[in-house]
């Protein structure tokens, strides 16, 4: 990508790293917000000098996964708290919850050291430490932390586009799967995958433009209107393998919808 390109995309998308900064800092106390937005920025630059356009899928939504990311991992560099002050705190911040929830009350310091068979002040440590401590990352609603920067309807476009993607690619033959997902996923460089594979370098790049052609095809097929005219693919497999190709896309998208039928909303 030209480097003015690179650095116009930068530009335009430098708020969408201002604000899930912004979000994680309101959410999480002792956390440097220079070093968050530093680290979602190189994550911007790097999602410029790394973007596909060809793969039909936005900027804006590729660089937000690698700046959450970026975050996450900043916050786990940040997390001051060694393994088993972790352990205590949440020890003692699941039985105070318990209790909360059995007396219908907030428990004193005694009740719980009772209950958990310590003294008084290693309650008041662990209640200390849990309050200090940064928001566990191993939780499943870690996601929640890093701001998304979809309103409401832009949401719904935006899951199912990353849903039929991860389908599409899935879908991909084992070769074309695996180097996709090792340079887009993973952010692998072609000549790693290259040395892994025992192959070329010509050879990885071959066989990922095919898998963006293929990929592009089915996004094409799938958001087109009206009844796809035979021949318009720009994928160079033969006819044989493309159909294979979108028959398993069509197996696993009707999967994933049965799957969901009748599935509370949220869920």
């Amino acid at each position: 990508m030209p480097m003015p390109v690179r650095n116009q995309l930068v530009v335009d998308h430098l708020h969408i790293v201002g604000a899930a900064t912004a979000q994680v800092v309101s959410r999480i106390t002792h956390v440097s917000r220079d070093d968050l937005a530093s680290a979602g920025a190189y994550a911007l630059v790097r999602a410029a000098e790394r973007f596909d356009a060809s793969l039909g899928v936005p900027f804006g939504a590729f660089a937000r996964g690698r700046i959450n990311w970026a975050l996450m991992d900043e916050l786990r560099a940040m997390d001051w708290a060694p393994r088993e002050v972790r352990s205590r705190a949440k020890r003692t911040t699941k039985v105070r919850d318990a209790l909360t929830a059995s007396l219908g009350r907030r428990p004193t310091v005694d009740e719980i050291a009772q209950t958990m068979g310590v003294d008084p002040a290693a309650v008041r440590e662990g209640l200390a430490d849990a309050e200090r401590m940064l928001t566990s990352l191993d939780a499943p609603d870690i996601g929640e932390i890093v701001w998304t920067g979809y309103l409401p309807d832009e949401l719904v476009i935006a899951s199912e586009r990353d849903e039929l993607l991860n389908v599409a690619v899935d879908a991909l033959p084992e070769r074309k799967r695996y180097i996709i997902r090792a340079v887009y996923f993973q952010d692998r460089t072609v000549k790693e995958i290259a040395d892994e594979l025992g192959v070329s370098h010509a050879a990885v790049s071959q066989q990922r433009a095919e898998a963006v052609r293929m990929l592009r095809d089915a996004l094409d097929r799938h958001y087109a209107e009206g009844p796809r005219a035979a021949g318009t693919t720009t994928a160079r497999s033969s006819a044989s393998v493309l159909d294979a190709y979108f028959e398993r896309i069509t197996t696993s998208g009707q999967r994933i919808a049965r799957a969901t039928i009748g599935r509370p909303v949220g869920v």
